[in-house]
């Protein structure tokens, strides 16, 4: 069983407490925190306390994490592009399409099922359904994501990603001609108020995020960018384009109602993937070729042959 114990200071005081104690523990995802909670292991001020509850300056938030779970996931025997591993840590090029960890009604076929039947030695910080996940990808984004074998390398590459250390590079086609060759998006991403299911930009109940852009390449109706994450909030990327009206090619959550190139996904790929070793202190980076559908709607942009809306 592992405790820990915060004093809220000044700074966050009326900040929820399931927020606080993920900007805390960074390890920890919000769903688990919130689950911890409803279990009745946080307390603040040694009384249980619920997940919306408003911190003051000089409360004591005690928090309990048991020990992780019997595995309830299914290995499965799934292909992986693996790019690196070792004792410590696997990264692996996933493909468009894959689901990242098991969720209700989605038990199988994901990349936690695969991982389990390729290596079974995971970290289990994030709880039974999410062994090793450091951080990750959307179902219809493509590329690099590291994964921790132990809690060691768990909590070293969570801090990381916490000290804005990670380097993540993203390719993305956006709707629109991009003007300007680069910039940065800072604006705070929270649940949407008014659909509970999509990520916006919000000043009430959000974190603050940070993404950096450069076109690559325009076309007449859309514009190849690089993004580079410096935080990564729940669907960073997508949210932050969309904001500045350039939403992805194919987004269905945050495009046109209608899917250009007869897409059911985002055009995002975590092209480049760069951390320090957990154990040896060395720094290891990666990259990865756009996938095939990507490339194919480039070819076809670049030849300026009629686009199939």
């Amino acid at each position: 069983m592992n405790r820990y114990y915060f004093i809220v200071d000044g700074e966050r005081a009326k900040c929820r407490l399931d927020i606080f104690i993920t900007g805390q523990c960074a390890e920890l995802s919000r769903s688990y925190v919130q689950k911890l909670i409803e279990e009745g292991r946080v307390t603040v001020n040694d009384n249980p306390s619920k997940a919306n509850y408003k911190l003051r300056a000089g409360d004591r938030v005690q928090l309990e994490v048991p020990p992780a779970e019997e595995l309830r996931v299914e290995p499965e025997k799934i292909p992986l592009d693996i790019y690196y591993e070792d004792a410590d840590v696997v990264v692996v090029n996933k493909v468009r399409g894959m689901v990242v960890h098991p969720a209700e009604g989605n038990h199988s076929g994901t990349l936690v099922n695969a991982l389990l039947y390729h290596c079974r030695d995971l970290s289990g910080i994030n709880g039974i359904l999410r062994p090793g996940i450091v951080h990750r990808l959307d179902k219809d984004t493509s590329g690099l994501i590291m994964v921790a074998k132990n809690d060691h390398a768990h909590q070293c590459l969570t801090q990381q990603l916490k000290d804005r250390t990670v380097t993540r590079r993203y390719t993305a086609l956006a709707h629109g001609v991009i003007k300007e060759e680069k910039g940065t998006i800072d604006a705070p991403i929270g649940r949407d108020p008014r659909e509970r299911q999509r990520m916006a930009v919000v000043e009430k109940n959000s974190k603050s995020a940070v993404t950096h852009y450069r076109v690559l390449e325009r076309f007449q109706y859309y514009t190849l960018a690089e993004c580079r994450l410096e935080t990564g909030r729940t669907h960073q990327i997508r949210v932050h384009m969309a904001y500045i009206k350039h939403p992805l090619v194919g987004d269905p959550k945050y495009g046109p109602a209608k899917a250009h190139f007869g897409l059911d996904g985002q055009l995002l790929h975590a092209g480049v993937l760069g951390f320090t070793h957990p154990s040896t202190g060395a720094y290891l980076s990666f990259s990865a070729p756009l996938p095939d559908v990507f490339e194919k709607i480039l070819e076809q942009l670049r030849t300026q042959e009629s686009l199939d809306f």
